[in-house]
């Protein structure tokens, strides 16, 4: 008993005294302590973090050592003069998610603490037309050394033979296969997977149970989805499905399901009538247009999704295992289940990674970060603090601490079922389509959905459109 108080204890010394040094190393590196400043007294910083004055020379010694302070008898801890040289400056760029789906702030956290002469400038990229265009510029005026990507971003690299603006990386055999494959080209790794999800159905299990409704499991096909919306829809009140079709993460997963590619007839033309991959895209539009279970709801994107089903207004939506993240603090009585199908059991992966610019001034840190990323150390932060699946295999399928599963988090009780499905797994790429026809064919699609054209026009101009690709 007293030596696990005493293990206890000396464990919370070392958080505390931890904390210290993180904190006084980021001040000094971004500047709140100027070079020549003095630091606050031992006394004042024993008060702050509630240490001994022994462990607060302890840890201003480690200071000493990184060559950011020096200590002068009877007057205090100077800043250095080179201790805002000390730091490389590292430009990182992400999307509005990955805050959210890397539990970002963390990792940087840790990482400044094993690389604390590294500073990762944050570059939030939020792009009003297309996220890999606003990368593109910014690499090519060098405001960006490292960035993230998913493997659809990947896809418009290559397609516009712009891969050799990343620097090659080594493969990693305990990462999942497939996660790597996302971003391989002409044989080399291009981009590091930090975290993977295929679409899966999340359900509100409480209204499954009011309803008296049979929650949902692998076998289930659309039919059964619509029948059972049907009886969970109550009208003024809630609907029984919806999901953002217009992503690029969830209309490709029903054409997926037909088990075609978008490939042509012997004569170079394409048919597209009388096709499993048109009885998809019919499919699609039935979901939407059936105001028996879909709300007629103008959603802006996959936000407002997870928002109504957060509500209680929907029970069932097409979502990812980042995007439940939306709800790991909330109380909601949910659960995830393998994505209906029509033809074959198919789901859409999603990767998520991480990438170097070739022309990098600062590509030997960049490097550093890239490879912490996909390291069993932040793979497992990353397992331990959100939702998102790491890439790494061993973070992925190892069950929490009993702590850390009880930390509060509201996490689905079918979790690991991405385990079972992989086999189901399909990316955007099997559709056999350039960047340039995805982007049409997506544009013709809407047309079709909103009724200004009809199915055979949709026919007619799809043949035309893979002809001219």
């Amino acid at each position: 008993m007293d030596n696990t108080h005493s293990q206890a204890g000396r464990k919370s010394f070392q958080i505390r005294l931890q904390h210290m040094v993180d904190r006084l190393r980021s001040d000094i590196m971004h500047g709140a302590y100027s070079p020549g400043e003095l630091l606050p007294s031992e006394m004042k910083l024993a008060e702050q973090f509630h240490l001994s004055n022994k462990s607060v020379r302890k840890g201003l010694d480690m200071l000493v050592g990184e060559g950011l302070i020096v200590k002068v008898d009877r007057v205090g801890s100077r800043v250095t003069d080179n201790a805002s040289r000390a730091s490389v400056s590292l430009s990182f760029g992400y999307s509005a998610s990955i805050e959210r789906d890397f539990g970002l702030s963390s990792l940087l956290e840790d990482f400044h603490s094993l690389h604390p002469s590294i500073r990762v400038k944050e570059v939030p990229l939020r792009s009003t037309t297309d996220y890999m265009s606003t990368v593109k510029e910014y690499m090519e005026n060098d405001l960006l050394d490292a960035f993230t990507l998913n493997n659809l971003d990947f896809q418009h690299i290559v397609d516009n033979s712009c891969a050799d603006m990343l620097e090659p990386l080594t493969l990693d055999t305990q990462l999942y296969r497939f996660t790597q494959e996302a971003f391989v080209h002409d044989h080399r790794l291009l981009t590091k997977p930090v975290i993977f999800s295929p679409i899966v159905l999340a359900y509100n299990r409480s209204h499954f149970h009011q309803s008296n409704v049979p929650e949902p499991d692998g076998s289930w096909k659309w039919d059964d989805v619509v029948a059972h919306a049907a009886a969970l829809t109550i009208p003024g009140k809630r609907h029984g499905l919806y999901f953002y079709l217009l992503s690029d993460n969830r209309w490709p997963a029903l054409l997926l399901q037909s088990g075609m590619r978008f490939e042509p007839e012997t004569d170079g033309s394409f048919r597209l009538n009388g096709t499993r991959l048109m009885e998809s895209i019919r499919l699609s539009k039935e979901l939407i247009d059936n105001r028996n279970i879909y709300p007629r709801y103008l959603s802006e994107n996959s936000d407002d999704v997870n928002e109504l089903f957060a509500q209680g207004k929907v029970s069932m939506i097409l979502t990812t295992y980042m995007a439940i993240n939306d709800f790991k603090d909330s109380n909601l009585n949910y659960d995830v289940s393998p994505l209906p199908y029509i033809y074959e059991p198919r789901s859409l992966l999603n990767v998520i990674g991480a990438a170097v610019s070739r022309n990098s001034k600062q590509k030997e840190a960049a490097m550093l970060l890239i490879d912490y990323l996909g390291s069993p150390r932040a793979q497992t932060i990353i397992r331990e603090k959100t939702l998102s699946i790491p890439a790494l295999k061993q973070a992925a399928e190892t069950p929490l601490e009993p702590s850390l599963s009880m930390n509060g988090m509201n996490r689905p009780s079918r979790f690991f079922m991405f385990r079972e499905t992989m086999s189901s797994y399909r990316m955007h790429r099997d559709l056999n389509l350039s960047m340039a026809s995805f982007n049409a064919l997506r544009s013709l699609l809407k047309q079709y959905w909103s009724d200004l054209i009809d199915e055979q026009t949709l026919c007619d101009q799809a043949t035309d459109l893979l002809r001219l690709s």
